[in-house]
């Protein structure tokens, strides 16, 4: 009775994840790596039903986060010779790499989540005044 709610419920959970992961790269972009490289943008993998719900038809339900990777698109570039951190040799020579976090996207997908987000908890309060109108019918 209650997988209904649990797939709104698993969706608010991808999207706060997503949200989390969103905010991590637009406060990230302009940082620098121990490794001195700069900031790799995170992206959310989403995956369908649940694989540690312990009913096996809950598994079958909603989503749920599968991993949380690196962006693997190359970094920027950007002229500046007299900075430490320019490449010394080869045909970027005088360039600094650039973190591959794009604030625009980044903007529209946290739009995109927020809307998600939005809509699983309107899906979840309808079901709870279904389920609270059919016990109703029931009494």
């Amino acid at each position: 009775m209650y997988g209904i709610l649990d797939i709104s419920t698993s969706g608010m959970i991808a999207q706060r994840t997503r949200l989390t992961a969103i905010s991590a790269n637009l406060a990230n972009q302009h940082s620098i790596m121990p490794d001195g490289m700069p900031y790799r943008a995170r992206q959310v993998m989403f995956a369908p039903g649940d694989p540690d719900a312990v009913d096996p038809a809950a598994r079958q339900l909603g989503t749920h986060v599968a991993a949380i990777e690196e962006d693997q698109r190359p970094f920027g570039l950007r002229w500046d010779p007299g900075n430490p951190r320019a490449i010394a040799e080869g045909p970027q020579k005088g360039y600094v790499r650039v973190t591959n976090v794009n604030p625009m996207v980044e903007q529209i997908n946290a739009m995109q989540a927020t809307r998600s987000y939005e809509a699983n908890v309107a899906a979840a309060e309808a079901t709870k005044n279904m389920m609270a109108q059919a016990l109703r019918l029931l009494a």
